[in-house]
């Protein structure tokens, strides 16, 4: 077997086991791909400087200039769930060679644009957006594939070392580019950021997925698999809590990262030397965090970790409002890289363990927006507080709030997906219809009946009440359980699927984790056969 395509372990294999910080890098196809990220990260920041400089010559205004970040970010709002949605119903390899595709044409264009001496403010942040377009159509496909990288135990330091790429991206990108800006000219940014973008595309042509199963249905249409990824976020308990607990962090923990060119600047009397030794620090701290993750979640668990990098945030922003000394602003700095990626890269895994492959593109975009969202709320609130209480009150504030939101979510969990198996079951039997049921015939309802003593029956609704969840998992967009009025120990079961199709779409999702909870409910069951199940669909009008 290609050792480049090795498919991950099992889902059903735990990921808390201690492994090593740099244990990804024994697969050839993440060390490939980590590398060619990086690669690219740093192209990108060097696009992000040179556009940003190319700006304040094009028109001095800083509301144009402050444009050209808007329109890297605005995207990631208006496309991230669209592209989970994509990501999750085309070959996500291929799609990501597409989008590094349309990155070459753009970077290059613009590269020649500029160098042409034909490039307009207008045309900047139109090629800008685009880029920011493309980028986030492969964020969610990016992040989905990594499970398929390494085994399962290996997760958790995977997604580690994806955050630490970025944060080394961040110290060498901008540095990079200043020197190139400087020694060649302006234009020469954008045309090592095209390079970056081959060299992604050449990695991708080189790795290949492990084959996929023969799909039996047609593919999901674009709009019904985006309700269905969102319709998953919301009936995931483990999804749920990990958004709880992200919104808890990034809403104040933005308060750092908005303010830290007016810390370096007001609160310390520096420069832009300060504020690139600054964000080095955060990096270098990123980096000797990502190091000890390992043992540090071993000996923690994901939420004691999680509190503990929030601590180090709040902590970091208190010395900057009390503190007026650069040194201690490094120091401090060197931990908030430690507690940012023990924080992103717990929150990530509990995430990506919480979802099935057919939705995990999704659920990951939903993760996206809720962490710019809560960034970009945050660095508006910080910002005004900022500006009417003084920046140290707007830092106390935020790292007061930080640490009160440690004890109001912590009955969110983090981590609940890790002991899950989202491999199929396929145990649900192919149901008896007629060759009239068309695929797009529906809704259908399907009934369980059940027959139970009537002294369990407290605990066969809690049973139940549980399984509910899973039917709204994977299709269900109504759920009950009624008892007969003349027969007491008698259950019936409801749910209702939008259509035949998307009801022969829950048997393809039902994961082991699911047959256990079904498991649990049918062990209630007194008759000698199973419960009887029958599907109605809406009959055909006009």
């Amino acid at each position: 077997m290609d050792e480049s395509a090795k498919p991950a372990a099992a889902d059903g294999a735990a990921t808390g086991a201690t492994t090593g910080a740099l244990a990804p890098f024994r697969y050839p196809a993440f060390a490939v791909l980590w590398t060619a990220t990086v690669i690219s990260n740093i192209g990108t920041w060097m696009h992000d400087v040179a556009a940003g400089w190319l700006m304040t010559s094009l028109s001095p205004s800083p509301f144009m200039v402050a444009l050209v970040q808007t329109a890297t970010t605005l995207p990631v709002f208006l496309f991230s769930l669209p592209a989970g949605a994509l990501a999750d119903i085309v070959d996500r390899r291929r799609l990501l060679i597409a989008v590094q595709a349309v990155m070459i044409v753009a970077a290059g264009t613009l590269g020649l644009l500029v160098l042409a001496g034909w490039i307009t403010p207008l045309t900047l942040l139109c090629f800008t957006f685009v880029m920011g377009t493309c980028a986030a159509f492969v964020a969610p496909a990016w992040q989905a594939i990594v499970p398929k990288l390494v085994e399962r135990r290996d997760l958790r330091p995977a997604v580690a070392l994806n955050s630490v790429g970025i944060n080394v991206s961040r110290a060498i990108g901008p540095a990079l580019a200043g020197v190139v800006i400087a020694v060649v000219g302006i234009w020469a940014p954008f045309f090592l950021n095209t390079l970056s973008f081959v060299v992604v595309v050449a990695a991708l042509i080189w790795w290949h997925l492990p084959a996929a199963a023969a799909r039996t249905l047609p593919p999901e249409r674009f709009v019904g698999a985006l309700r269905a990824g969102l319709r998953y976020v919301r009936a995931s308990g483990p999804m749920r809590a990990t958004l709880v607990r992200a919104v808890a962090f990034f809403l104040f923990a933005s308060a750092y990262w908005a303010m830290l060119p007016l810390i370096a600047r007001d609160l310390l009397g520096g420069g832009p030397m300060l504020y690139g030794v600054l964000l080095g620090c955060v990096g270098a701290g990123a980096v000797s965090g990502a190091v000890l993750l390992p043992r540090l979640n071993a000996i923690l668990g994901p939420d004691r970790l999680v509190a503990t990098g929030t601590l180090g945030t709040a902590a970091t922003l208190l010395v900057f409002a009390l503190v007026r000394d650069p040194y201690a602003a490094g120091a401090v700095s060197l931990v908030a890289g430690a507690s940012w990626i023990a924080v992103l890269s717990s929150l990530n895994v509990s995430a990506q363990t919480a979802l099935p492959d057919w939705v995990r593109a999704r659920g990951l975009s939903v993760f996206v927006t809720v962490f710019f969202g809560a960034m970009s709320a945050g660095s508006l609130v910080w910002g005004q507080a900022a500006a009417h209480l003084g920046i140290p009150a707007a830092l106390l504030i935020a790292a007061a709030g930080a640490v009160a939101a440690i004890p109001l979510t912590f009955r969110w969990k983090l981590g609940q997906g890790e002991t899950l198996d989202h491999a199929p079951s396929a145990h649900w039997p192919a149901p008896v219809v007629d060759e009239s049921v068309t695929h797009d015939r529906g809704p259908v309802l399907v009934t369980v009946e059940y027959r139970i003593e009537p002294a369990g029956a407290a605990a066969f609704v809690a049973a139940m009440d549980a399984l509910e969840g899973e039917r709204r998992r994977d299709g269900a967009h109504a759920w009950g359980l009624f008892e007969d009025t003349t027969e007491p120990g008698r259950y019936l079961e409801y749910f209702l699927v939008g259509s035949w199709l998307e009801h022969q779409r829950q048997h393809e999702r039902v994961t082991r984790s699911d047959a256990d909870l079904q498991a649990v409910a049918h062990a209630f069951h007194i008759a000698p056969d199973r419960p009887v199940v029958r599907h109605f669909v809406a009959p055909v009008r006009g």
